[in-house]
């Protein structure tokens, strides 16, 4: 029996209740780090590198926990002048989503708009990215099963970054983190890549042909607008087409205490510890239901 852990992006704020649910799952009997296959998608790619990578569970969430950054500004580091304005983004990653037009096409505008946004460095990006990874080879990628999303910026096309790819994890999982408008485009192969989750929140169907699918949905409730309706409409069609290949899907979303601790801005650092906890209680009070289905099939 193969079991599969999806983990969408998110932001900031994502990357911290996810590893606040990991590490609370953990202490209460469920190791999701075990997945024979973890995907990750944007903050999802950087928590399921670390979980594939062998970070402790248990304590997956301390040093966010610990973090005392509540009086830090909202910008990434190294990104200087005030936060940017994101509503052409928004705008286009609802309209990639939305079915009337070509969603590469789309993708490609938004990918046209990444690479002329004034943002850090690439390098700079690398830099401070890395620092979770920094006694990493370049080439380094975990042995268990592990792949990351992203997006041409060129093309639109999208990329799914798996050990076969022959790139480094740092860099690949940068390109998936790459939110278009904050961060650069991160060049792989002598291409530039962008956020994975310009595709869908989650990537789900990537996950097709394992038995049982544990899917993180970080956006799920946490987006409003035309693009939360889509971010949900995507995620339902993602479910079922695993559900139809056979696969037993659980799913974790946001619950109203998380989503109070999140507030209205996921790229806000400030967020990070409230929505940490919010992870590890959720995690500790999940655990029940999630535990017959993951633990049966380890």
């Amino acid at each position: 029996m193969t079991r599969a852990l999806v983990l969408g992006g998110g932001g900031p704020v994502g990357i911290a209740w996810e590893s606040g649910l990991v590490a609370g799952l953990a202490q209460a009997g469920v190791d999701v780090g075990a997945a024979d296959f973890t995907l990750g998608t944007s903050a999802g790619s950087f928590v399921g590198a670390r979980l594939a990578l062998g970070a402790d569970r248990a304590t997956f969430a301390d040093p966010i926990l610990a973090d005392r950054i509540a009086g830090e500004e909202t910008r990434p580091a190294g990104g200087g002048g005030p936060p940017p304005d994101l509503s052409t983004l928004m705008k286009l990653m609802a309209e990639a989503q939305g079915g009337l037009r070509n969603p590469a096409e789309v993708r490609a505008e938004i990918g046209a708009w990444a690479l002329a946004a004034p943002t850090m460095d690439e390098q700079a990006f690398i830099d401070s990215f890395g620092k979770s990874f920094a006694t990493l080879p370049i080439d380094a990628w975990p042995e268990r099963g592990f792949a990351c999303t992203a997006v041409d910026a060129e093309t639109g096309a999208f990329q799914l970054w798996t050990e076969a790819s022959g790139v480094g994890v740092v860099r690949a999982v940068a390109s998936s983190c790459s939110v278009p408008g904050v961060y650069p485009p991160v060049t792989l192969n002598g291409r530039r890549y962008i956020d994975g989750g310009m595709r869908s929140s989650t990537n789900a169907d990537m996950a097709a042909g394992h038995e049982l699918v544990l899917v993180v949905a970080v956006r799920l409730g946490a987006a409003g607008g035309a693009l939360g309706e889509r971010i949900t409409a995507r995620f339902n069609e993602e479910v079922e087409s695993l559900k139809d290949g056979g696969a037993t899907v659980v799913t974790i979303s946001p619950d109203e205490e998380a989503l109070a601790a999140f507030g209205l801005n996921l790229m806000d650092f400030r967020r990070r510890p409230d929505a940490a906890r919010a992870g590890l209680a959720q995690g500790l009070a999940y655990a029940a239901d999630v535990k017959p289905y993951w633990n049966r099939q380890a």
